[in-house]
C-alpha cells in the first residue's frame, strides 16, 4: 500500500491508490456498496474522503457530508486508543460492517461505544434471477412495464463502453435538465469519463433508435454479489427503469447470486419504490458513538 500513508497520517483518495485498494475491498464478504474502489473514487468530492492505513490490513476512511464529521473502517477494527482518537476528531463511526458487529461488537460496546442499525443505509439486496424473470404475481405490475415497453418501441440493447459512452452521457444530460437538485449526476458523469479505467459494467438501451436508459455497476463479495451504482432512464420512455433493470440482471452470469441496489437514505418515495421490488435481505450497516454517561 505504497500510496496510503500510514495513521495518524492520512491523504485524500486518489486515483493512484487503485492497485492498494482493488480488488482486496470489492472481495470483502460484508458486500457494502459504498466499499468498494469505484464507491469511494467516484464519491470523493462529496464527502471529502480521506484514507490512512494500520499496517497492511487496517483501512481507516474519514469523511464529511453536511458538516458532520464520520469515520469507517471497512475491513477491521482499530485497537481502543487508536479508536479513542478517531471518536475525539470524529462524530460518529459510520457503515459499520456486519461481520465486525457480529464478532467484535461486544468489545466495541464494553470500551464505552454504543451501536445502532442505519437503517437509512442498508443496502437492499434482490434475487437475481427473479429480477431477471419477474415471473408470479409479487412482480406482475413490473412485468407489465416491461412488456409495455416491448411493445411500444423497437429496442436494443448493447454493453455501455467507451463506443456506446456519448448516448449514455446524453442520456444523463436529459435526466439532469429535468430535476431540480443534481442528485448523483457528478459522480455518474465521471464514472463514464473513467470507463476505460475502472472495474464497471453496464447496458445502454435504445428505443427506436434513440438512447433511452443505462445502468452501470460493479462486482462484489467475490463475485457472489452485483452492486447497481447509476441507473439512469429518460422518463419520455414508459417503461424504461423496469426494462433497463430486467434486462440487465438477465445479462449477469450465474454467479452472481444477489444484487445490491444501495439505500434509500431515508427517502420515504425511494424506499417505496426499491421495496415494490421485494428484497430478499439488506447489507444492515451500523453506526457508533460515544455513550452518554
Amino acid at each position: 500500500m505504497k500510496h496510503i500513508p500510514e495513521y495518524p497520517a492520512s491523504s485524500p483518495l486518489i486515483w493512484e491508490m487503485y492497485d492498494d485498494l482493488y480488488p482486496s475491498l470489492n472481495n470483502l464478504s460484508d458486500g457494502i456498496s459504498e466499499f468498494t474502489f469505484p464507491g469511494l473514487f467516484l464519491f470523493r468530492f462529496k464527502y471529502n474522503y480521506h484514507i490512512s492505513r494500520i499496517g497492511e490490513n487496517v483501512l481507516i476512511l474519514t469523511g464529511e457530508y453536511r458538516k458532520k464529521t464520520f469515520f469507517s473502517t471497512p475491513s477491521a477494527v482499530p485497537e481502543k486508543p487508536i479508536l479513542d482518537a478517531l471518536f475525539d476528531k470524529y462524530r460518529v463511526w459510520k457503515n459499520m460492517p456486519p461481520s465486525i458487529v457480529e464478532t467484535e461488537g461486544a468489545i466495541i460496546t464494553s470500551w464505552g461505544y454504543s451501536i445502532e442499525e442505519d437503517r437509512n443505509n442498508f443496502d437492499y439486496l434482490y434475487d437475481r434471477k427473479e429480477l431477471a424473470e419477474l415471473s408470479g404475481k409479487k412482480f406482475h405490475k413490473k412485468k407489465n412495464l416491461v412488456n409495455s415497453f416491448v411493445s411500444s418501441y423497437q429496442h436494443e440493447i448493447k454493453p455501455l463502453d467507451c463506443v456506446t459512452r456519448d448516448d449514455a452521457l446524453a442520456v444523463l444530460e436529459q435526466w439532469r435538465g429535468g430535476r431540480e437538485d443534481e442528485g448523483d449526476y457528478s459522480s455518474a458523469k465521471e464514472a463514464l469519463q473513467y470507463l476505460e479505467k475502472l472495474p464497471l459494467t453496464g447496458i445502454i438501451v435504445y428505443a427506436d433508435g434513440k438512447p433511452a436508459g443505462w445502468t452501470l455497476g460493479e462486482p462484489l463479495a467475490a463475485g457472489t454479489m452485483f452492486a447497481v451504482h447509476y441507473e439512469k432512464g429518460l422518463d419520455g420512455y414508459h417503461g424504461i427503469y423496469q426494462f433497463v433493470n430486467q434486462a440487465f440482471a438477465a445479462g449477469l452470469p450465474d454467479t452472481v447470486i444477489t444484487i445490491n441496489r444501495e439505500q434509500d437514505m431515508g427517502e420515504p418515495g425511494m424506499r417505496q419504490a426499491k421495496m415494490t421490488y421485494r428484497p430478499c435481505g439488506f447489507v444492515k450497516k451500523c453506526t457508533a458513538v460515544k455513550t452518554v454517561l
